[in-house]
């Protein structure tokens, strides 16, 4: 097909964008079945996330590498990679994350080891399942 003035005609970028959107879902479903996305269950144990999070709260994590402060991330724990914990991330920066407590009272978190790695960072939090009464998107 000819494209006059280098303008691509509406129905071909029409087409275009269809295309983009079947491959990214068709890409979607390749990480899914490779186990990529699926969600990581957590329990909360403590009161360093409270009010947000509370000792009991079992929520699922989504495993991403784009984090924006303010977001809530479950990570291992710098001194005791066996460990999970869950914080805010308070800033991002390249190659590493600071993170804080809500409760900073009852938290341990990067003001007593330091910021954390991306690599430490298992993936976000995204919803909080049980218990009843609870459930939900955490923010």
């Amino acid at each position: 097909m000819l494209i006059k003035g280098g303008r691509i005609p509406a129905r071909l970028r029409a087409k275009s964008s269809l295309i983009k959107v079947a491959g990214v879902l068709g890409l979607g479903f390749v990480l899914a079945m490779a186990g990529v996305l699926r969600p990581r269950r957590v329990l909360v144990e403590g009161r360093s996330m409270e009010p947000t999070l509370t000792d009991g709260d079992r929520l699922l994590v989504l495993r991403t590498r784009r984090l924006k402060a303010g977001d809530v991330v479950a990570m291992r724990h710098p001194h005791d990679p066996r460990r999970v914990i869950v914080k805010r991330a308070a800033a991002v920066r390249r190659g590493e994350v600071v993170v804080r407590g809500d409760n900073p009272e009852a938290s341990t978190d990067s003001r007593s080891f330091g910021p954390v790695a991306n690599e430490a960072v298992l993936g976000k939090v995204v919803r909080r399942y049980a218990p009843k009464g609870r459930t939900g998107h955490v923010r």
